[in-house]
């Protein structure tokens, strides 16, 4: 899966004009997107749910800021 999306995000960085390895993701935010997708998809009863959400929290990081972590918990509710 990391083979994949090390491309993936290679190709979409070159593709947005932004410098090689500035799309990458950690373990730790791999596995809070994977967590907001699940909840998403088994919560909403939509799985098409969980793509669409992860692009949200993406766009609302990326352009605002602030911790990936504290976002996905604003939308699958865990407290501190």
């Amino acid at each position: 899966m990391h083979e994949w999306l090390e491309a993936a995000s290679g190709r979409l960085a070159e593709e947005a004009g932004a410098p090689a390895g500035e799309l990458t993701l950690d373990q730790g935010q791999i596995d809070e997107l994977l967590e907001l997708a699940r909840v998403a998809a088994h919560e909403s009863g939509e799985r098409i749910n969980a793509p669409l959400v992860c692009y949200l929290a993406g766009l609302a990081h990326g352009r605002h800021g602030g911790s990936l972590d504290d976002l996905v918990d604003a939308v699958i509710g865990k407290q501190p």
